[in-house]
């Protein structure tokens, strides 16, 4: 077999989407801010030799990353240190006193207790959100010299890694991938220097260790056959989970759409279209029925619609965001105004699916259409200049490697997907379940968020690349470049009120991000954060303890206040922020009318299966 260099001519662009946006950027003039404006997805798709694709996917199996973005990344850093005599001497002197502290600290802790209560010898303490040392155990010699030990090498890398001069992309990545590598070499993860795992050995005379061989076998083998994780099998979804009643009452070949049944003899009139993102199934808002967002707003007297996207396969390769927002939204709210005429629409995105109903809105009210009555966004981002951490993998290195690893399948592999966000949080979804399952030999049984969880979907190709670089690398949204049917959309066109929902430790959609869609848009924004992460956050049912939230209605006229100020001067409250938002729903609701049909037959939207119908069960 021969392999010739050749360009890859699948991704052609549309022609007349080309010529739009060629229009567009004449329009505009060429230097637009201080950064001349990145590539978009079309334009780096052209004309690339398959070799290179081939080359960057058999390596993007193996790496993950792109090996080139952490090599500049190595570089930028290392070159700047090496530069930087003044600093070398501050880190050096930081090491020495860091040492010195930890010897005298020695000492204390083994001569007596009574020494170590001298504050000068109490040691540093863990960052607030930094919880693997919570237990008393650590406090104790030698676990407390350990933890100091490790403490102290974080502070002096937290120094070492913040050197004046580096690019501000790279000086973000810098002290994720050190905190990465410090993990690994936590007194958490080694049998000897992790008090509670002594203990376990102890008192099980080492038959955690058997069992923790056990669960690591049993993992390996469910892994090697495609298997659920234990305990999945307990949920099944239609059965215990995704159980509020409706029917599918229309399909295309991206979506499903669910109309659920009613619950009460009156509905508000206007009915509520949940867009999920696809990055997720659907029934995260809809899981147990004691948490299922979906059953609380049908029992408060809500009309709910949910679409349900289908699990994209290499056959969808080409589905972009034009396709989601078109087959998606658009589609949803034809059928929808047909189910229930003469009736406006409370829109509601969640993650991904908030800001492709953010474009959707913009793109609506340029065209005067008006069949929004109000939209809510859960953990979702139309700004992506302040991302998170997810910025640190996104870059036109790395979107090129990850263009590159998808090429052969046509989409990104759930695995990929769930392998980036335990990066983020490696400490509780990695090291943590590590130590609990083959150290101390112990099964936690899931919960029904954990099912969801690992019941992960795909992203098609050419969608997952026109949304990394228009608005994570571009930031085209925010900035009034982000093209729809030829021509920009504005976010300050919408009009109708909005109601956001931050999360207080997200690490996906941060909250002072999400909190930036009171500077784009020009209505009344009614902004709600909450207690909790990205998914746990937004699944916050009245009754759920240790919950509280923040809320304030910020009016188009009010000055603009940031984000910090904003929390310092707006009180907490205890409980579930969801009765907030089914009061701010029923006030801008138009009273109560009988329970529309399900479905509408004779407007060709007929009832096709019962929920939680097909595409939420594709694998």
């Amino acid at each position: 077999m021969s392999l010739t260099l050749k360009t890859t001519p699948d991704l052609k662009p549309d022609n007349e989407a080309v010529a739009a946006s060629s229009q567009a950027q004449q329009a505009e003039p060429s230097f637009i801010g201080p950064h001349h404006k990145l590539p978009s997805f079309s334009e780096t798709t052209d004309d690339v030799p398959e070799i290179d694709r081939i080359m960057h996917a058999v390596l993007g199996k193996v790496y993950g990353v792109s090996p080139v973005a952490l090599g500049l990344t190595y570089m930028d850093w290392i070159s700047h240190l090496a530069l930087s005599p003044g600093k070398q001497a501050l880190l050096a002197q930081s090491a020495a006193e860091k040492m010195k502290f930890l010897a005298r600290f020695a000492v204390c802790q083994a001569l007596g207790p009574e020494l170590a209560e001298n504050p000068s010898e109490s040691g540093v303490e863990p960052l607030p959100q930094d919880q693997r040392f919570d237990d008393e155990a650590w406090q104790q010699w030698p676990y407390n010299f350990y933890q100091q030990a490790f403490l102290q090498a974080e502070r002096w890398w937290d120094e070492a890694t913040d050197v004046r001069g580096m690019t501000q992309h790279h000086a973000a990545i810098r002290p994720f991938i050190a905190r990465q590598l410090l993990d690994m070499w936590s007194p958490l993860n080694f049998p000897l220097t992790n008090p509670r795992i002594q203990q376990a050995t102890q008192e099980q005379g080492g038959l955690n260790f058997y069992q923790g061989a056990r669960n690591f076998i049993e993992d390996w083998q469910r892994s090697v056959e495609k298997k659920p994780a234990v305990g999945m099998e307990a949920f099944e979804v239609g059965r215990n989970i995704a159980v509020t009643q409706g029917k599918v009452v229309y399909q295309n070949h991206l979506i499903e759409l669910i109309q659920y049944a009613p619950a009460t003899a009156d509905v508000y009139a206007e009915p509520v279209l949940i867009v999920p993102a696809w990055i997720m199934k659907y029934y995260i808002l809809d899981l147990s029925p004691e948490n299922s967002l979906v059953k609380y707003l049908v029992d408060q007297g809500h009309t709910v619609f949910m679409i349900s996207w289908r699990n994209p396969g290499a056959e969808d390769r080409e589905l972009g965001n034009g396709d989601y927002r078109e087959q998606g939204i658009m589609d949803s709210l034809a059928a929808i105004n047909a189910i229930v005429p003469q009736q406006k629409v409370h829109a509601v995105g969640y993650c991904l699916g908030g800001t492709l109903l953010s474009i959707a809105a913009a793109a609506m009210a340029r065209e005067g259409d008006d069949r929004l009555k109000s939209i809510t966004l859960f953990a979702a981002q139309v700004d992506f200049e302040e991302a998170g951490e997810l910025l640190m993998f996104i870059d036109e290195d790395q979107l090129a490697w990850l263009e590159d690893s998808m090429w052969d399948k046509g989409y990104l592999d759930r695995h990929q997907m769930v392998g980036a966000f335990q990066l983020l949080r490696s400490r509780d979804l990695i090291w943590s379940r590590m130590i609990e399952n083959y150290l101390l030999g112990k099964r936690t049984p899931p919960n029904d968020m954990m099912a969801w969880n690992a019941d992960a979907t795909r992203m098609p190709y050419k969608m997952h690349s026109e949304y990394l670089r228009d608005l994570f690398l571009n930031n085209d949204l925010a900035e009034g470049h982000y093209i729809v049917d030829g021509r920009p959309i504005a976010l300050t066109d919408i009009r109708v009120p909005v109601f956001a929902v931050g999360t207080q430790r997200d690490h996906v959609a941060p909250w002072r991000s999400v909190y930036k869609i009171k500077l784009l848009t020009d209505t009344d924004v009614t902004f709600l954060l909450t207690s909790g992460g990205h998914n746990a956050g937004i699944v916050s049912e009245p009754g759920h303890p240790h919950r509280h939230y923040q809320i304030e209605t910020m009016k188009s006229t009010d000055q603009y206040v940031s984000p910090q100020e904003w929390s310092e001067r707006t009180p907490s409250q205890e409980g579930s922020w969801w009765p907030q938002w089914q009061t701010w729903l029923r006030q801008h609701s138009e009273g109560e009318i009988k329970p529309p049909q399900t479905g509408a037959p004779d407007k060709g939207y007929p009832v096709l299966h019962d929920a939680p119908g097909e595409y939420v069960l594709m694998q």
